[in-house]
């Protein structure tokens, strides 16, 4: 592997960040990075020439995370109409190499590489830095769509998992829920997770609470909700503490589901300015309402991801393990 830097991207389906790093993922080059919208772009490559570009970059080596399924040498976005081959990225930036991977796979891997101020707790969690040994964290976090993944240390190793558990079916857990869930199911028939706990999600939510009510929401995005909310809307707030009750819901199934013991970190883009609801709302007592599991789960931590480029970060720490991205 040669000292040359290293071209990193987090693609979503609202935003394409770039930016470099040398082979010491710690050192994410700050000043490296971009950040674009990837309505203004025709493809993956046109946005990574453009940011090449601006930059006056010359780099040979590439690790790109994406908002959608990776399947062999090509991923296609779930929120997005682009469809990208790693293949003909490579060709068209002059890359001797190019890796692919799902969004939340570098999300997970950027665990190990956090520091305390890069998270807040979530409930009474203590903050201690990931260790090795045998330990299995969840990862899920709400942002354009619903990103879910892992990570299992074993034997000293780092192992993410890339998975679409985003797209799993949302469970009711209250006569409201259910409620919500029969007005979404005639848009949609049936209703992931993805529809109710995500920016859509939320615009899905306050239409659903407002059809409840016999009112017409109008049109409206999810910035319009969030702003309503802080200035005092009622049904927008409800609408956002439902919002976070359901991701507990839905992180503490996770944690079930992939023995995520030692602890969930919360990412994505809506995390972050719903993070004082979060604290505040029914996330824990949902995260820990597990029957007979409730007192094990009200041991698992929960962290809030405060870092502003957990992707790239990420990214960077797949791009120093070779043994993850199969370089070695």
């Amino acid at each position: 592997m040669d000292a040359a830097p290293v071209l990193l991207a987090d693609i979503g389906g609202t935003n394409a960040r770039f930016a470099l790093a040398g082979l010491d993922p710690t050192v994410l080059d700050r000043d490296s990075i971009r950040t674009y919208a990837v309505a203004d772009f025709p493809s993956l490559a046109d946005a990574a020439a453009h940011y090449r570009d601006e930059t006056g970059t010359h780099v040979t080596r590439a690790v790109m995370a994406v908002a959608g399924r990776v399947e062999g040498d090509t991923a296609r976005l779930t929120n997005h109409p682009w469809v990208i081959s790693a293949s003909r990225v490579r060709e068209a930036l002059g890359l001797e190499s190019l890796h692919l991977v799902n969004d939340f796979v570098a999300q997970s891997m950027a665990i190990r590489l956090l520091q305390p101020d890069d998270v807040v707790p979530i409930g009474a969690s203590a903050w201690t830095t990931p260790s090795a040994g045998a330990r299995t964290f969840a990862v899920v976090g709400p942002g354009t769509g619903l990103g879910v993944g892992g990570l299992l240390v074993r034997g000293g190793r780092w192992f993410p998992l890339a998975t679409e558990g985003g797209h799993a079916s949302f469970a009711p857990g209250t006569p409201e829920e259910i409620a919500i869930l029969e007005r979404l199911s005639l848009d949609y028939g049936r209703v992931s997770n993805e529809r109710v706990v995500s920016g859509m999600g939320l615009v899905n939510l306050h239409r659903a609470l407002s059809e409840i009510a016999g009112v017409d929401p109008g049109t409206l995005q999810p910035v319009d909700i969030t702003a309503r909310a802080e200035a005092g809307d009622r049904r927008c707030q409800h609408a956002i503490s439902v919002l976070c009750s359901v991701f507990g819901a839905i992180a503490g199934d996770l944690v079930l589901t992939l023995g995520a013991w030692d602890g969930v970190f919360l990412g994505g883009g809506l995390t972050k300015p719903l993070l004082s609801a979060l604290q505040h709302s029914g996330f824990r007592q949902r995260f820990e309402g597990k029957g007979r599991y409730a007192a094990a789960m009200a041991r698992v931590p929960t962290f809030a991801i405060v870092h502003p480029y957990p992707g790239l970060l990420g990214a960077a720490a797949l791009a120093a393990d070779p043994d993850v991205i199969g370089e070695g």
